[in-house]
């Protein structure tokens, strides 16, 4: 799933802003006036450790001068963008440099606006504010587009993940089991009798009844490490990693049991209702042999007609590999 960004401060009092500067002198002379506008500050003598700095505690502001040793601004600031950090870096950078060239010179680095030295307290103000307002609407953008990334692979009506997830992630959770040759096990889970749910009770019924299986499976599941997705109608996949046919042949059975021995609260009765359960597992040899997303869920959907053809309301398990 999308990375969460960073939290953009509510406050100008909350916003660290990393001071690059190898003379320690304008260093805390820059240092007080920052601090003195309602600001936090780092400090870092070079590009070098200012990058270190960035990647150990991430600071959205930097204010970096332009001549320094190990590494100058100008390479700092091709190097920042070159980077994934967990937000936008806005880069201020400082110079006693006042030509139209070195000024272009620092934007086409990468640097985002520029102070000239000795810098002036009202000017920096205002170029700090200018910045606090665009890390927050990068922060805002960043965090909607997350939310529309997240909106395309979530079912709607269960809020779970979609099939479309399914197909994306699964891929990618078999290649690391081929490679570090451990298991992983996927499991489909269908509810008995589900049409006649519907013709019963009618569709809206017949949805309360999906939104509450897939948050009784849900609450389940280990968290952190197996996740679900919902496969077609009544039907769910749970992808259990580290996983072996044993370890999920017993984890559908406590699934099964608990669908069992709950009733769901839905108008105009309560319901009752039960699940069969296709479990798949596969284990790789050691000889560089894979399988593929669609082999491992028809694996586990054989498992489940013969779940039901032998009566429904139970697991059968396969081992693959």
């Amino acid at each position: 799933m999308p990375r969460t960004p960073y939290p953009v401060p509510r406050t100008m009092t909350t916003i660290d802003i990393l001071i690059i500067e190898d003379s320690r002198t304008q260093a805390m002379q820059l240092q007080f006036i920052v601090e003195e506008l309602g600001y936090r500050t780092v400090l870092a003598q070079n590009g070098m450790q200012g990058l270190e700095l960035l990647q150990k505690g991430f600071s959205p502001i930097v204010i970096t001068d332009w001549m320094m040793p190990e590494m100058d601004g100008f390479q700092f600031c091709q190097t920042v963008r070159q980077q994934n950090f967990p937000g936008y870096v806005y880069i201020i950078i400082l110079t006693a440099k006042d030509t139209k060239n070195d000024i272009i010179t620092g934007l086409e680095a990468g640097a985002d606006d520029y102070l000239i030295k000795p810098v002036d307290k009202a000017e920096l103000a205002a170029r700090l504010n200018t910045a606090k307002r665009i890390i927050t609407l990068e922060h805002s953008l960043r965090k909607r587009n997350e939310e529309i990334a997240l909106l395309s692979v979530t079912d709607p009506l269960t809020k779970i993940y979609n099939r479309r997830y399914l197909n994306e992630h699964l891929p990618a959770a078999l290649a690391y089991t081929s490679r570090y040759n451990h298991p992983l096990s996927l499991m489909i889970a269908d509810i008995d009798f589900f049409k006649g749910i519907n013709d019963r009770y009618g569709h809206l019924t017949g949805d309360r009844v999906l939104e509450a299986f897939a948050r009784s499976l849900k609450q389940c599941i280990r968290e952190d490490l197996d996740w679900m997705a919902r496969y077609g109608g009544e039907e769910f996949v749970i992808v259990l990693p580290e996983t072996n046919v044993s370890g999920a042949h017993n984890a559908a059975e406590r699934y099964r049991r608990r669908i069992a021995e709950t009733t769901l609260l839905t108008e105009p009765e309560p319901i009752s209702i039960t699940a069969s359960f296709g479990v798949a597992s596969f284990y790789p040899s050691g000889d560089g042999r894979q399988i593929t997303p669609d082999a491992l869920i028809e694996a586990a959907d054989q498992c489940l007609y013969r779940a039901k053809k032998e009566g429904r309301n139970r697991c059968v398990a396969v081992l693959l590999g």
